[in-house]
């Protein structure tokens, strides 16, 4: 498994925290967001609804 797979580009927030994880494997761009003790994790998507791809994954 490579441990190495996710990388964050972006934080935002101390206690409401945002951030945007990337997946290096498939380019995949996720939105995690916590609050407190819930969070939960989400494909981001752009302004016509589709899944956020990096081209240089």
């Amino acid at each position: 498994m490579d441990k190495n797979r996710f990388k964050k580009i972006y934080g935002q927030g101390a206690i409401s925290i945002f951030e945007i994880w990337v997946d290096t494997i498939t380019g995949v761009h996720y939105l995690y967001h916590r609050d407190g003790n819930s969070g939960g994790l989400t494909p981001l998507l752009n302004e016509n609804g589709n899944v956020v791809i990096s081209k240089d994954k």
